[in-house]
């Protein structure tokens, strides 16, 4: 590894920036909640995408584009990308501690990748192979530059982990073609998927290359001409060129394509500092998160389009709530907190990692949910694409025909410990909570930190100095915005806990080996209200824990209750509760009703002939953490349940 590259997002000269992301070999995950999950990450989800591109014939494509195997194309024409993100998690994994057998894999499909491409730099095995000579035809669907942007992503990543250029030397041929034909005075057009714009930046910031920062710019400025053709009817808003970037005023169109759009348009702020970008950019944002996010930080609320609703237009059962449109959203907060410092955007992201992405994968790491629902009926569970092995919905399938999904999980959690922490010229700051170790690089000099928690069930975060310049730095956490009452001692006595504007207690001061600073956040369960705008969850509650959201599955409810008819009741307090849950945790205990009378069998009656309401029968209900559903089977679950008042 090398010391002084960083994860997947390099700012440390990016003039336009509050805080700092730290070199690669400055965090290591040590233990916890967080290191179990990527010990089977790496232990058993990446071998297992390597094992599915292979059984979906994914690589073979590659292997036909090389002329080492003949055949038709299989799969959906991007599924190379699906390759480019296994391959950055793989690396970002082998940064940490070479692995034989992964390396095997490894060096297998860089020379697929090596061998498929083209004299002149052209790498995409679906025109290769299905349309020879129809290359860049159909920029709006054709998702070249969508691959590409994963395939420099992939590049950036063996580089900075392992000093591996094989990969960077196939992406800068393909960014030279790319360049020749899209750039100043040549075709212009912009990706109708977005993605090789934070990709090019990135790049830039590896070569230190203008073609690339510019090339990038180009394709976000582009946007916004309402030439693209759309998808089945739903027009140019569908890719986000239905108006200027910089004009924007609300998220719309495809979610996953609107949030890889801003990420790429706030890196380019972040080299550039054009102020029409990020003003635009925080008024995306607030729509987005005022309007038409889920309480998990899901987006996405139709399957049609797979795109954004109306404000407030967030039904928990149809929704859509892609799993990488949740990653997108990691990616964009990450940039908006570099360059602000405020940890509103920390809180999103904790959010949307523990209740957006987390739900994704199975408990055992070899199966995928594609959408992410709030409620399901009946194990009717409704998927975006099928698995590819047996069709059975008794569980996460194992893959998908349309996988971007599952290795997109795999690459984020592969890099996590990238998104710990931050440095500035005054200091650390701690953004997200996690055992782990920390070796960061101050102007005074060296500040090594041991950071032990079991966040997410208990609240105690204890930072241990381990190393420390002699001069006086400030040290930050996080104040989560739903920790009140929080508590932070000083080697055990009790400071100033009062967080500053931008959501972090602050402590500046000549740090000693073997000073330990104690932040307690209480995790007392709390019930959360929505905005009575949003139809579907009017009157309802939903029940969180620290960071957590819960939700309630048929599994773990008494006998004869159905989640169809139950009620929560309103003011009574959650006890939590030691019983056995998937992935084991903390469950939580609430009270519930159900009605007496049965409605029968009529869908609808006159009013004074329905049953009455009052005095329901009471029930003992069970609520687990919203990410750990679906493990023992696809039964009935629900994160909003309706309100009993005055019960």
């Amino acid at each position: 590894m090398n010391a002084t590259a960083a994860g997947p997002v390099d700012n440390t000269r990016s003039p336009y920036s509050q805080l700092r992301t730290a070199p690669l070999s400055a965090a290591h995950i040590t233990g916890g909640f967080w290191r179990a999950r990527q010990q089977t990450n790496r232990e058993i989800s990446i071998p297992h995408g390597y094992a599915m591109l292979e059984a979906t014939n994914t690589l073979r494509n590659l292997r036909i584009a090389a002329g080492q195997a003949t055949g038709e194309f299989v799969g959906f024409w991007f599924a190379d990308s699906d390759v480019y993100k296994w391959l950055e998690a793989a690396a970002w994994e082998m940064g940490r501690k070479p692995d034989d057998a992964l390396q095997t894999m490894v060096d297998t499909a860089i020379a697929l990748v090596e061998a498929a491409q083209q004299p002149d730099g052209y790498l995409d095995s679906y025109f290769q192979i299905a349309k020879p000579g129809e290359q860049w035809t159909d920029i709006d669907h054709g998702h070249e530059l969508y691959c590409a942007g994963h395939l420099i992503q992939a590049a950036i990543a063996f580089k900075r982990a392992l000093g591996d250029e094989r990969l960077m030397h196939v992406s800068l041929r393909l960014v030279d073609l790319i360049y020749d034909l899209f750039g100043p005075g040549k075709r212009e057009e912009a990706p109708g998927h977005p993605e090789v714009e934070m990709a090019l930046v990135e790049l830039y910031r590896v070569t230190g290359d203008a073609r690339h920062l510019e090339l990038a710019q180009l394709f976000i400025d582009r946007r916004g001409r309402n030439r693209m053709r759309g998808h089945a009817g739903y027009g140019a808003t569908y890719q986000q060129d239905h108006v200027p970037v910089r004009a924007a005023t609300e998220v719309a169109g495809h979610a996953v394509r609107q949030l890889y759009l801003t990420t790429g348009a706030t890196d380019l702020y972040m080299e550039t500092g054009e102020q029409a970008l990020i003003d635009a950019m925080h008024t995306l944002w607030a729509d987005m998160t005022e309007t038409k996010m889920y309480v998990t930080g899901g987006i996405g609320s139709r399957f049609d389009g797979e795109s954004f609703g109306s404000p407030y237009e967030l039904p928990s059962d149809t929704c859509y709530c892609e799993t990488c449109a949740q990653i997108a959203s990691l990616m964009w907060n990450w940039r908006l907190l570099l360059i602000t410092g405020d940890g509103r955007y920390a809180d999103l992201f904790e959010r949307t990692l523990y209740n957006g992405v987390l739900p994704s994968p199975g408990l055992e790491g070899a199966s995928y949910l594609y959408v992410n629902p709030l409620q399901v009926r009946s194990g009717r569970y409704v998927r975006a694409s099928t698995d590819t092995a047996t069709g059975a919905e008794a569980t996460r399938p194992a893959w998908h025909n349309c996988a971007c999904c599952p290795p997109n999980v795999m690459r984020l959690f592969a890099s996590l410990q990238d998104y710990l922490a931050t440095t500035d010229a005054a200091g650390v700051q701690l953004h997200q909570y996690a055992d782990a170790d920390l070796q960061l690089d101050l102007p005074c000099g060296r500040a090594a930190l041991a950071m032990r928690t079991d966040y997410p069930w208990d609240g105690t975060v204890a930072v241990k100095i381990g190393e420390s310049a002699e001069a006086a730095w400030r040290l930050a956490l996080r104040i989560p915005a739903w920790a009140q009452g929080h508590t932070v001692r000083v080697n055990g006595v009790q400071v100033d806990a009062a967080p500053d504007a931008h959501g972090y207690v602050v402590m500046e001061r000549v740090w000693r080996a073997g000073d330990t600073v104690e932040l307690q956040l209480p995790l007392a369960p709390r019930w959360t209200a929505p905005n009575p705008r949003i139809d579907a969850i009017r009157g309802c509650l939903a029940l969180e824990r620290g960071p957590l959201v819960y939700c309630f599955e048929s599994h773990d409810q008494p006998a004869g209750v159905d989640l169809a008819d139950v009620q929560v009741c309103a003011g009574h307090a959650a006890d939590e509760s030691s019983a056995v849950i998937p992935g084991g945790g903390i469950s939580l205990q609430v009270e519930g009703a159900m009605p007496v009378a049965a409605w029968g069998g009529d869908l609808y009656r006159p009013e004074e002939e329905a049953p009455a309401a009052d005095a329901p029968r009471r029930v003992h209900l069970t609520a687990i953490p919203y990410y750990a559903w679906g493990n023992r089977g696809m039964r009935s679950m629900r994160v909003w349940l309706p309100a009993l008042r005055d019960a």
